[in-house]
């Protein structure tokens, strides 16, 4: 299992369920279900996500090929 699809259902588990995930981001429930089962969150959705899970699932864990690697903090900046 990918990485971005990982990341696609930590987003549902967050939101409970994937018909709430899709309310959340103005889509239907069989969007997120082709999304995690026959395609990828598209570009512009995955923002909406990470905003929906408040930054829960960022944009970068479900498009890294868009939007870069996720970011990782250092011990230094977490304090």
């Amino acid at each position: 299992m990918s990485t971005e699809t990982e990341a696609l259902e930590r987003a549902i588990a967050i939101k409970g369920s994937q018909s709430a995930l899709a309310r959340a981001v103005g889509k239907k429930q069989a969007h997120v279900w082709y999304w995690l089962n026959k395609g990828q969150v598209p570009a512009e959705i995955a923002p909406k996500i990470e905003a929906a899970t408040g930054g829960q699932v960022s944009k970068e864990n479900l498009r890294p090929d868009v939007f870069g690697p996720a970011p990782t903090s250092t011990p230094s900046e977490a304090a």
